[in-house]
């Protein structure tokens, strides 16, 4: 079976995904990737699966949703392409999107933009209603270590290919950036990369870290100052940045639980001391409820800019997301 879920994902809602390349077949080898250790290199597309078999998978996940009654539109908010490798490795991508329209359910793409320098790829990714491209870093070095691409690729091709996607692009385009402690979340480093990702203009970009065991053992998530950092620099470039940090709870919903609701908002981005002060003042609440988040080791301050600061800490970031 080809499908999965449908399953809940901050960005989509829910989502129905589907996993049409095989495991590890993939572009990059990062060190950070989850799934493990890429076990096939490749830069050349190719048929991985009968997309006839793909589809019949899709929509016989969606008719079980139907017939569970599970809500409008199957309880299905988008169908999302996401496998266990490159998803444009799949030279019949472009098809399969094709015979998935009629479903009437947005369609997604989660990339890492390496080969987006070919036409075909651009113009396959177009059909998508959403799409998400990495950008891990701009600087050659960097974005060798972090995400270990396939010899054969060049990164200010691939650059050149993501700009000239984004120039054109229709539906909703989206990035993300993995920030690695050491490697690509100095000042300069996330400069750089905020400026190139001010030219997309995304309609969000997104900064992850490491929160699951990479494949690789030495691979750790910056700091709580690092991280917060990053994310006030890409701030000041580009018009919404969220974290996308594992955790899927009740981001900006009100629980009624004061601290469960703070804590919710902070995974999203850090707040600084005179917003919370405002959001503890409209519940009817004290800087107690605060006081003992810290003390419990759930949020940590941090300074930048002659701000303070309230985050989530990384080194217990893991245990909150898998709460």
């Amino acid at each position: 079976m080809r499908a999965f879920g449908p399953v809940p994902s901050r960005r989509l809602g829910r989502s129905l995904g589907v996993n049409h390349i095989p495991p590890k077949v993939c572009t990059y080898a990062c060190v950070y990737c989850q799934v493990g250790r890429t076990t096939e290199m490749r830069v050349e597309r190719r048929r991985f699966y009968d997309p006839d078999e793909i589809v019949r998978d899709v929509r016989a996940k969606v008719q079980q949703a139907a017939a569970a009654g599970t809500a409008a539109a199957a309880g299905i908010d988008y169908i999302c392409f996401v496998p266990d490798g490159e998803p444009t490795l799949d030279i019949h991508l472009g098809d399969e999107i094709e015979q998935l329209k009629p479903l009437g359910i947005p369609i997604g793409v989660i990339t890492n933009g390496s080969l987006l320098w070919r036409q075909d790829v651009r113009a396959e990714l177009m059909q998508a209603d959403w799409v998400s491209c990495k950008v891990d870093a701009v600087r050659e070095p960097a974005w060798r270590t972090v995400d270990r691409p396939r010899g054969s690729l060049r990164l200010a091709g691939l650059l050149d290919g993501v700009l000239a996607f984004a120039r054109v692009y229709g539906g909703t385009l989206v990035t993300e950036t993995m920030l690695v402690g050491g490697v690509n979340d100095g000042a300069e480093e996330v400069r750089e990369t905020a400026a190139f990702l001010a030219r997309l203009r995304p309609a969000t970009a997104y900064l992850s870290i490491p929160t699951r065991p990479p494949a690789e053992a030495w691979v750790r998530p910056p700091d709580e100052a690092a991280l917060n950092r990053a994310y006030q620099i890409l701030s000041e470039q580009v018009p919404a940045v969220e974290y996308l940090i594992g955790y899927e709870g009740n981001a900006f919903a009100s629980t009624g639980d004061l601290q469960s609701d703070l804590l919710s908002i902070i995974a999203v981005h850090p707040m600084r001391e005179d917003a919370v002060q405002a959001f503890l003042e409209r519940a009817g609440a004290n800087g107690s409820a605060v006081q003992t988040l810290i003390e419990q080791g759930a949020l940590v301050e941090t300074a930048y800019g002659g701000h303070t600061f309230y985050v989530r800490p990384t080194s217990r970031r893991h245990a909150h997301a898998q709460a």
